[in-house]
């Protein structure tokens, strides 16, 4: 029996635009990925909360606000606290700099704007399976 994987894809902090997060959570959906999203305006203890109750694969943040490092890094902290390892994906406007800044804190992908849905869907198959 095929059990797909299941990926959260969450909008935190106070960014209104959720068009390129129901991008890619419809691509992962089509790519045969279980997808629970979370909506607008999430905190980083919702969008831990909704992780652990989902029992999800990975988590994927939508994050066009500028404050990337900060919620990450909560996230991060909060998912340690609950002895939680579920890997993290990022997407949206984030600087090269910022991106490697996330990688060097354990972020497994970061994907820029325009990224093809294929490259997401592939990478995620691979942290997935690597998880």
């Amino acid at each position: 029996m095929f059990i797909p994987k299941r990926v959260l894809i969450a909008k935190p902090g106070l960014d209104g635009h959720d068009r390129g997060a129901k991008v890619v959570a419809r691509g992962l959906r089509d790519a045969g990925f279980e997808v629970i999203y979370t909506g607008l305006h999430q905190t980083p203890e919702m969008i831990v909360t909704a992780a652990i109750q989902e029992d999800v694969d990975i988590v994927g943040l939508s994050i066009l606000s500028g404050a990337h490092l900060p919620l990450v890094t909560e996230i991060q902290r909060l998912f340690k606290k609950h002895k939680v390892t579920k890997p993290i994906f990022v997407g949206g406007i984030i600087p090269s700099d910022d991106s490697s800044e996330l990688l060097t804190l354990g972020v497994a992908a970061v994907f820029g704007p325009g990224t093809p849905i294929k490259d997401i869907v592939s990478r995620v198959n691979e942290i997935v399976a690597q998880s």
